[in-house]
């Protein structure tokens, strides 16, 4: 099991599950499991509550992808 994690600013806001749009200073965190699946928390900068991002299931057919996926997302939910 792998994890990563990014602060970042999300200025037009993150859809969570639980909670709906969050938006201000986030941290993301990916899981990679040795299994390949992916599991996607997310939380305002100093928190302790998490919540996911929605859709099914996420999984990586190889497990050597989850930088670039990491990264991927970062990028993705902090554009303007």
């Amino acid at each position: 099991m792998e994890k990563k994690s990014t602060i970042f600013i999300a200025i037009h806001g993150v859809m969570t599950s639980e909670v709906g749009v969050i938006s201000g200073e986030l941290e993301l965190v990916t899981t990679c499991h040795d299994d390949g699946v992916l599991t996607l928390a997310i939380t305002y900068v100093g928190a302790e509550e998490w919540y996911t991002l929605p859709g099914e299931e996420y999984r990586l057919f190889d497990g050597r992808d989850h930088e670039v996926v990491h990264r991927m997302l970062v990028a993705v939910l902090e554009r303007p």
